[in-house]
């Protein structure tokens, strides 16, 4: 009989284990966050490219509120150059949420100052949607 526990399991912002994902289509690791997932399992996502956004894309930032207002329809996510991306940003913290209803998950690691991922300051959309839902979320 096996009594070793399995490791835990977690959703990850993609850029944050060094995967091209970031909106500027550049790699940047975060060491922290892959010291905190050495011993985990872990899933790689990105919301913004599940909600079909490329990569490279604009910058973007949630105007008129929150995360939380934007899926609740009281403010929008828009680019620099003024595209409304809200359907792309809800869509993808929907698929996100879709992958940790399917796992085991423990908790999810997020990019900071991200309109998707944001705990802190301006809490993203896909951030606000797995708070809601009760999962352990932790920022990097």
């Amino acid at each position: 009989m096996n009594n070793s526990k399995s490791p835990s399991l977690f959703l990850v912002s993609a850029c944050l284990v060094g995967l091209c994902t970031r909106y500027d289509g550049k790699t940047k690791p975060d060491p922290d966050c892959i010291r905190f997932l050495e011993k985990s399992t872990w899933i790689p996502v990105c919301p913004e490219q599940l909600g079909g956004l490329p990569t490279p894309r604009p910058e973007a930032d949630i105007i008129n509120g929150d995360g939380r207002d934007v899926l609740q329809g009281r403010a929008c996510v828009y680019t620099k150059d003024g595209a409304d991306v809200t359907a792309s940003f809800t869509k993808g913290a929907r698929q996100v949420l879709e992958i940790a209803l399917l796992q085991e998950i423990s908790g999810v690691c997020l990019k900071a100052r991200s309109p998707s991922c944001a705990i802190s300051g301006t809490m993203g959309v896909t951030a606000a949607l797995l708070a809601d839902q009760g999962y352990p979320l932790y920022e990097f």
